[in-house]
Formats: C-alpha cells, structure tokens, sequence
C-alpha cells in the first residue's frame, strides 16, 4: 500500500497516509493511457474545416478551349485541381472525430495515470487548501512552498471560487475537481496537487 506524506500550505509535513492499492498503486499501462489520452484529444476536434471541390469553386463552367487544334492540352474546365484557383482533390469536409472507449478502459487508464504519479513522486497531498479572498500572489506563495513543478495541476473535492480565481492566472496552473479530473490532464501536468479529503473521494469514486 503506497504511503505519501500530507503537507500543509506552508510546506511542512503534518502527517502520512496510505493509498489505496487498486487506484493509486496499479502497474501502469501505457497502452490503455495512449488509447484513452487519444480518444480525448480525438473528442475535442471540432471538425469544422472545409475547402472547395472543383464542384464548388466559382466558374469553369465553360470549356477554356476547343478540344482539337490549338496545340495545346486538351482541358475541360479552369477549376479542375490542377488549375490555379481550381478545387481541391479530396478536400476536407466537416466532420465528427468523437468516438467511444469502453468505460473499463477509462477506469484502468485513470487508475493508471493515478498510479503513474505516485511511482514517479509527482503527487503532492495537502491537509487542505483554502484562502480568505481571491490572491494570485498567495496562491504561487502555496505553490512555492510544496515545490510545485512548472506546471501543476490542483485538484479539489468541492468547488471553492477563491483558489480557482487565485490559480487562473498563473502560467501552467489549472484548477480541477475530482468529478471533472481526466487522463490527459493528469499526465499533461508535472505536479499532481490534491486535497485529503479530494484523495478519499477519488478512492470512493473509482473502488
């Protein structure tokens, strides 16, 4: 059962705790991280570029030239692909990239991911993280004192305004909650920033 220390935000240790073995302590599988970090980036694509097919292209409805007797190529219209301003041979259309992964896969890629910031010690637990008003500067004070990494990713059990308004302005700091915590943002982050009480209710979330 991993163990990891809880610090409070002045950067001390108060206390260790154990985490669960089948979420924070599962071998890592790389590929059920890349299936899963793929269909999430795949869902976000909007789908919405498009480009012209020599059907849609304004003009060329009239043949540029006789077909016989002038020497040159023979050609059939001026917004054929090969003509300057012409459509596009296989032009891109709007589309859906979404597509589904099986809810064990994402279970195992989430415990994975957890597992994965354990093993590498990028998991910093605090006892809690609370401020008084809305502080950008007491907040990269806080961050300062845990050794957070360039970019750190705070992850709470309850929306609080005051630590979301006082991360959302430093470079690389996001704030997220237990139920909207994915894959992708975990492993995007080099520093895993959670709550006790967040720590309990990923348990209780993912048992």
């Amino acid at each position: 059962m991993p163990k990891v220390n809880v610090y409070n935000v002045l950067g001390e240790q108060v206390e260790e705790i154990d985490l669960k073995d089948d979420i924070f302590g599962v071998e890592v599988n790389e590929h059920v991280l890349y299936e899963v970090v793929k269909n999430q980036l795949a869902n976000r694509r909007q789908g919405t570029q498009s480009v012209k097919t020599r059907s849609e292209v304004r003009g060329g409805g009239r043949k540029p030239w006789r077909q016989k007797g002038t020497g040159r190529a023979r050609q059939g219209s001026i917004r054929a692909p090969h003509w300057v301003g012409g459509g596009v041979t296989f032009a891109p259309k709007p589309r859906d990239y979404s597509y589904k992964v099986p809810k064990k896969v994402k279970r195992l890629a989430m415990k994975s991911a957890l597992s994965s910031k354990v093993l590498n010690d990028e998991i910093i637990v605090l006892d809690e993280l609370s401020l008084n008003e809305p502080k950008t500067k007491e907040m990269a004070k806080i961050l300062s004192n845990i050794n957070a990494g360039k970019k750190a990713l705070i992850v709470m059990d309850k929306k609080d305004t005051n630590v979301i308004k006082s991360a959302r302005n430093i470079p690389n700091v996001q704030v997220a909650f237990v139920n909207t915590l994915n894959v992708y943002d975990i492993l995007n982050f080099d520093s895993f920033i959670i709550t006790k009480d967040a720590v309990r209710k990923v348990e209780e979330v993912y048992a």
